[in-house]
């Protein structure tokens, strides 16, 4: 078996080391936790180890960040992108297509993964699938980025799972350090947020299935104290106000909102 990216042949490798028996997998996280492009390098990944990998948008919540925006890439990968109609590309409706259904068991060879919206007003939309998954096996992660707000404590994050089980009527399975600063991360900021994950784990009882990087800084030497699996990242997803190679212009280039905030002159 071969999967092709773009008009190259990859030849089958494996599976990442921190891939469960389970192939249904649902990647959640607050706003801003990188949960997205977090789903869509794990498709990419199992895609490259020779599954057959469909990923579903179920992300109602950040109009930028979804995986439907990296839609032609993973296209290249063969992954199968399940999103809303054409018509309703853009709509920020909970719509649940039929195909997401026919998702919850996968078959063998192949990985499902569910790219769910951010918190738990996100992980609500989970909760229609419950009874149709009934008990099948599933991966349910919570992505964690120290460097957001909400999530930079252990007691932070433990709220935002909490929230999220409560939402989505499903438990917490798996936890993914992803912790970045976008072009200014460096090998402290991912350290900082392993420690934390690490914390979180040992607290909530749920174990830490990986740590992220960015592929320039993934062999960086001091994240040889690591001892979870690696997940390397490539950037995918971007704002519009940003082309593919400014990502460290992403911070300053921002645009100003329009409305000012209520209260001030």
């Amino acid at each position: 078996m071969k999967n092709r990216v773009g008009d190259v042949k990859r030849k089958v490798t494996k599976t990442p080391e921190f891939f469960p028996e389970e192939r249904l997998i649902m990647v959640a996280g607050n706003y801003g936790s990188g949960k997205t492009e977090v789903a869509v390098n794990l498709a990419m990944a199992l895609a490259g180890g020779g599954l057959e990998v469909s990923i579903a948008d179920l992300d109602i919540v950040n109009p930028y960040f979804r995986c439907r925006e990296a839609r032609d890439l993973m296209e290249k990968w063969g992954i199968r992108v399940v999103v809303p109609p054409k018509s309703m590309t853009w709509a920020d409706l909970p719509i649940v297509v039929p195909d997401i259904r026919g998702m919850l068991d996968p078959e063998p060879e192949h990985a499902n993964i569910f790219d769910v919206g951010g918190d738990d007003v996100g992980a609500k939309l989970l909760s229609s699938l419950v009874e149709s998954l009934g008990d099948k096996p599933y991966e349910l992660w919570q992505v964690i980025n120290s460097r957001r707000p909400f999530t930079e404590t252990v007691e932070g994050c433990l709220k935002m799972r909490a929230e999220i089980e409560g939402a989505s009527r499903l438990k917490m399975t798996g936890l993914v350090a992803n912790s970045h600063l976008i072009g200014e991360t460096t090998p402290a900021v991912i350290l900082e947020g392993y420690r934390l994950a690490r914390r979180v784990s040992e607290q909530a009882g749920i174990p830490l299935r990986c740590v992220t990087a960015m592929k320039g800084l993934a062999d960086a030497p001091e994240l040889a104290e690591i001892e979870v699996p690696l997940l390397r990242l490539e950037r995918c997803m971007l704002p519009p106000w940003i082309k593919p190679g400014e990502e460290r212009e992403e911070v300053k280039s921002v645009p100003e909102p329009k409305v000012k905030p209520i209260g001030r002159p």
